[in-house]
């Protein structure tokens, strides 16, 4: 072979080589069932990107009710749950249907209400009082009743307080956090939210205040968990792991962390350490 041949020979090897080490591999795809919450805040378009181009992760996230999300769980349809039910959370892998919960921040609930305040609970620090006190005066209250975890919490807060709703002015929206907040809004009524979804849409919300916050009731806290690949081989087991790994280690627990709205941090990480 003379020089030139082998020249133009080593140039397309060395092309060649280059290619091959310049193309990508492509991204697996994980479903990632989460709340409306963690979407409506804002939380999740902040981590995500992080996680998927360090693992090479294409998250497609179904936001839903944490009952909601069990149940797709259950089904196999997605490959973990990023949820706040605790009592829930323990059941689910305790049935079998999920491995490797992990406890990973929290937040809080607050009572909202409109700014007139017709039930007069504005700077109350006991939720369940609070609940009374509107159940008396006969506001409207909006409950999410889509078996969220938010509503969990509050059908929690009415058993405490020995009260059946009244239809005549307990209405449900049937929907997430975002949507249930606007309903609030435009009826001028009372509602239990998550501290980091109110957050995110206050400009939004203009004739709505926090009524209620402080109670050691009102603590949200948030656990992740990945669908059992014993019931389901298909489902991403190794990028639902790896997910888990990610969030609970240092760089996923301080993004969480960083994580505002105004100045103010909407999630705190719990480092593992279950609140139940």
């Amino acid at each position: 072979m003379n020089e030139r041949k082998a020249l133009v020979v080593s140039i397309a090897v060395i092309l060649l080589f280059s290619g091959c080490i310049g193309q990508k591999k492509e991204k697996t795809k994980m479903i990632l069932a989460s709340t409306t919450s963690t979407q409506d805040s804002g939380l999740l378009d902040y981590i995500l990107p992080v996680f998927s181009e360090k693992y090479n992760v294409d998250v497609q996230v179904v936001a839903v009710g944490s009952g909601q999300a069990f149940e797709i769980g259950k089904k196999g349809d997605a490959d973990l749950l990023l949820v706040h039910s605790p009592a829930d959370e323990l059941k689910f892998v305790e049935e079998g249907w999920g491995v490797n919960r992990k406890c990973v921040m929290y937040n809080d609930y607050v009572i909202v209400g409109p700014k007139e305040d017709p039930a007069g609970i504005a700077g109350m620090k006991d939720a369940v009082g609070a609940f009374k006190k509107m159940a008396e005066i006969k506001v409207i209250f909006i409950s999410r009743g889509d078996n969220s975890g938010t509503q969990k919490k509050e059908l929690s807060i009415w058993k405490k307080a020995s009260i059946t709703p009244d239809k005549a002015w307990y209405l449900e929206s049937g929907t997430g956090m975002g949507n249930t907040l606007t309903m609030s809004q435009e009826k001028k009524a009372y509602t239990i939210t998550d501290r980091a979804t109110l957050a995110s849409m206050l400009e939004k919300l203009p004739d709505l205040a926090i009524m209620v916050e402080g109670d050691k009731i009102l603590l949200n806290p948030y656990g992740v968990i990945a669908v059992n690949p014993e019931k389901f081989p298909t489902i991403n087991n190794k990028d639902a792991m790896n997910f888990i790994e990610w969030i609970m280690s240092d760089e996923g627990q301080n993004l969480i962390a960083s994580y505002e709205k105004g100045g103010q941090q909407l999630f705190i990480p719990l480092h593992g350490n279950c609140m139940t």
